[in-house]
């Protein structure tokens, strides 16, 4: 692990927080094994419900460190460890919020594309800056973006890599809101709560199904059908109805 990533567990909620504000929190090789490991370990303690991501400073990151780049010859291989974080994020049963606290440029927002809840600073600024530096988008955001936000402004935001503001990025849904600076860790903070006190295996159903290729509508009704079944037998289900009609709340 480095410093420049830390982590931190308590109440069920695995916080990952990008830590190099002298660089705008500019994502190294170590960087981001260091994330990927983190999102790895989560997934498999049990303890753990809910994953966010937040970073130090006035960025929440300014994307691929350039020189490190140049430096090392990077490549998206299939050993790199850029390609590590991005398998462990895209493929993370358990939730995922982000709270953007300020700059999110390139992988600042792809990564976006593989949370499940964002929150945004009202300082907060995009970017997709990929064609202004002669290369093309990753993290599957080629095809995220247009899905999330529609083609013609997913067009926009990636052809012309343009910088925009978190009202902008509130106003296409890229964002689930946006709030003062200096409310936004404990927005954050009460979403993963709240998810938290949820059955984390219908969480994990749920998310599933919410990231489940497109398939028609008969096709999708028999995919929550069975998932409804699986689950309407699970002690988890059962308990918090009969809790219900006692009246209380659920162990």
């Amino acid at each position: 692990m480095t410093d420049e990533i830390v982590t931190t567990r308590a109440d069920g909620v695995q916080q990952i927080r990008l830590n190099r504000p002298e660089k705008k929190n500019a994502i190294t090789p170590s960087m981001y094994a260091a994330m990927a490991s983190a999102i790895e370990a989560a997934e498999e303690d049990v303890q753990v419900r809910v994953i966010t991501f937040t970073g130090t400073g006035d960025s929440f990151t300014s994307g691929n460190d350039i020189g490190d780049f140049l430096q090392r010859g990077a490549s998206l291989g299939d050993d790199m460890p850029v390609r590590s974080f991005l398998t462990s994020i895209s493929s993370a049963t358990k939730p995922l919020i982000a709270g953007v606290n300020g700059m999110a440029v390139g992988i600042g927002v792809t990564l976006l594309l593989h949370c499940d809840l964002v929150y945004a600073a009202e300082t907060a600024t995009f970017q997709l800056p990929f064609t202004n530096l002669g290369l093309v988008p990753e993290a599957s955001s080629s095809l995220l973006l247009p899905q999330m936000i529609g083609y013609h402004r997913a067009a926009e935001l990636m052809l012309l890599g343009e910088r925009f503001d978190a009202k902008r990025a509130l106003a296409i849904g890229l964002v689930n809101a946006v709030v003062a600076p200096a409310e936004l860790a404990e927005v954050v903070r009460t979403r993963a709560n709240a998810l938290v006190a949820k059955p984390l295996s219908a969480l994990r159903a749920t998310k599933a199904l919410l990231k489940r290729a497109a398939e028609s509508v008969p096709e999708r009704m028999a995919v929550e059908s069975a998932e409804f079944s699986r689950l309407l037998q699970s002690p988890e289900a059962k308990a918090i109805m009969q809790a219900f009609l006692d009246r209380r709340k659920p162990a």
